[in-house]
């Protein structure tokens, strides 16, 4: 039985705290929900909101204004969410849109706001940045001279992708850019470089498949996926590439290496013609806004290598674009080009002649190339870049007729086994020092005599004889120690010799 409280005592422990209270006026700042439509819902008051800043609506459903004008805010809906009614309030966050970061995000599948898609628990974050953050400074960069390793030979060999570089890749529909982009982030699993690999607007399917082959072959624990599938809503599209980024910018601003892989900005520029016209901006050229070119400039602007006072880290970017029948002239494709420092452009002719990674070598071009190659791999493909664009371009005058000149012979019959050293299968990434003893053997003439169909065995059995021949010229080479001239003269017979052995077993 429970006995009634004292009424003395309960007043007074009343008027107690009802002294502590302090009664002042509170404000709070929110808009009211004019109309909704197709993802966008646009804003009356909020006058002292920002471009970018986030917003949350009566049913804690998510946006951030995109467009500010006179009368209204443009706010674009982060999730497919249910109708929001006309009428309700919505209350500024005070800050912008912002992304988790740090160590907690590698080996997971997350979407750009760093919420978790691969069922392995929520996301523990060391930080909390701004999706869209400054590019640095150019007093705060260093000069891109370290090489990219991608393991593709015609890459490394001829468009070598320097630390701190943004290399488009660029081809029509189904030529093999998101796998050479793969390929790239594959051969990073002993290199210290941290890859973060964005799909956009892209099926399901395909990004599993893009996760199945690095975590079988590549390292997943040092990767992040960030995915905005298509079915995702275009305010989740439309900010992915910028999470992505400020996802790798963490790991820079620590004195680390990463790879950021966009695949693709094609898809993205469609998202924000969309939301352009959905917000009423004026249309421009194909009906993009007249801002495309600053969206795009000022996301791969980020990519860059910092001073060693700065930390000395690297921010890589490949982004990946599509062309429709091979016009690389039309309005989104020639402005990336022009932002970026050069472009691996895949051909959908070679990719129907077999020829993998279809790269078209006339077309394609890395304008930091040389000055972030290895010496040795640089010395090795000096005569055989030259070699390549002979043949290319003496095959186009072969086909109208013979060729009866020697020399002219000889060209297209080395060129022909350099095209077959170039295409190159998938997962099967050539370490250094199996391409500069290729590039030597293919530079000094000893493929010539080889039947075509002897290349691919060639590129295959080689790492395995080098292994077993050559392994402390290999630790040499582990070590950073800069190939002499008597090592590679080694390395060139070590070549020689398995192709000898190849003609003694015949």
């Amino acid at each position: 039985m429970t006995t009634a409280p004292d009424p003395d005592t309960w007043m007074a422990r009343s008027r107690a705290a009802l002294q502590q209270v302090k009664l002042e006026p509170a404000t709070e700042n929110f808009g009211r929900v004019e109309r909704v439509a197709d993802g966008v819902a646009f804003v009356s008051g909020l006058p002292d909101i920002r471009l970018g800043e986030l917003l949350t609506f009566s049913n804690d459903h998510h946006g951030f204004a995109m467009t500010l004008n006179e009368n209204e805010i443009a706010t674009i809906l982060l999730d497919e969410t249910p109708t929001i009614p006309a009428g309700s309030h919505v209350t500024a966050k005070g800050h912008v849109l912002q992304t988790p970061v740090g160590d907690g995000l590698l080996g997971r599948v997350v979407d750009p706001l760093g919420r978790a898609l691969d069922g392995m628990g929520a996301i523990v974050a060391s930080e909390y940045w701004p999706v869209e953050r400054p590019a640095p400074a150019i007093i705060d960069r260093a000069l891109v001279s370290d090489m990219l390793e991608t393991g593709v030979l015609v890459l490394d060999g001829l468009f070598t992708i320097g630390r701190g570089q943004r290399e488009l890749i660029i081809g029509d529909r189904a030529t093999g850019k998101t796998s050479l982009a793969v390929d790239a982030m594959i051969n990073q699993k002993d290199k210290g470089v941290i890859c973060i690999y964005v799909a956009l607007g892209q099926r399901m399917s395909s990004v599993e498949r893009v996760i199945d082959a690095i975590s079988e072959h590549g390292d997943p624990a040092r990767t992040i996926f960030v995915v905005a599938p298509a079915s995702s809503s275009p305010g989740l599209q439309w900010i992915a590439p910028f999470a992505g980024m400020t996802m790798a910018e963490y790991f820079r601003a620590r004195g680390e290496h990463a790879l950021v892989v966009i695949d693709d900005l094609s898809k993205h520029a469609a998202t924000h013609r969309e939301l352009a016209l959905l917000t009423r901006e004026p249309p421009g050229r194909e009906a993009y806004p007249g801002d495309i070119f600053y969206l795009h400039a000022r996301l791969l602007e980020r990519a860059a290598k910092l001073s060693a006072e700065n930390g000395g880290g690297s921010l890589t970017v490949l982004p990946v674009a599509e062309t429709d029948a091979g016009n690389l002239a039309a309005y989104i494709p020639t402005n990336l080009i022009s932002i970026t420092d050069g472009q691996i452009v895949l051909d959908s002719r070679l990719f129907a002649a077999n020829q993998r990674p279809a790269v078209h070598v006339g077309l394609s071009v890395s304008r930091i190339g040389g000055k972030a190659q290895d010496a040795s791999l640089r010395a090795a493909c000096a005569r055989v870049r030259l070699d390549y664009a002979q043949f290319v371009e003496l095959e186009s005058f072969a086909r109208l007729g013979g060729v009866t000149q020697t020399g002219a012979k000889a060209r297209l019959l080395r060129g022909e086994r350099l095209r077959a050293l170039f295409s190159q299968p998938r997962f099967a990434n050539l370490r250094m020092v199996d391409q500069v003893a290729l590039l030597l053997a293919a530079q000094e003439g000893d493929l010539d005599a080889l039947p075509i169909a002897a290349i691919p065995r060639l590129r295959e059995q080689l790492p395995a004889h080098l292994d077993t021949q050559a392994s402390a010229l290999i630790r040499t080479w582990s070590a950073k120690t800069k190939l002499t001239q008597e090592s590679c003269t080694e390395l060139l017979q070590h070549v020689r010799d398995l192709i000898g052995q190849w003609a003694n077993h015949e």
